[in-house]
């Protein structure tokens, strides 16, 4: 929206009727694997989507965005999702 580049993005839209969305860029997948790891690449991405549903249920609760507790609170997402998973 602001020309940044980023990995992930929540559109918050202004008209009551537009749906909001969340897009994700996974083009690096095959370099994030090689650097890292599977687990840790997908640990990336589940992350990203962690922090923009955060994003979401501010909106939702509040109708504004902010960063903060984002982080914590994405993190925690992962850590719970980590502790129910098998890891590739």
């Amino acid at each position: 929206m602001h020309g940044e580049t980023v990995s992930a993005a929540f559109f918050a839209p202004w008209e009551p009727d537009v749906e909001p969305y969340i897009r994700i860029a996974t083009g690096d997948y095959s370099e994030l694997c090689k650097a890292h790891s599977r687990d840790d690449a997908l640990a990336a991405y589940l992350h990203s989507l962690a922090h923009e549903l955060v994003h979401y249920w501010q909106w939702i609760e509040t109708g504004l965005i902010t960063e903060r507790g984002v982080l914590v609170r994405a993190s925690n997402i992962v850590d719970r999702y980590a502790t129910t998973t098998d890891h590739p």
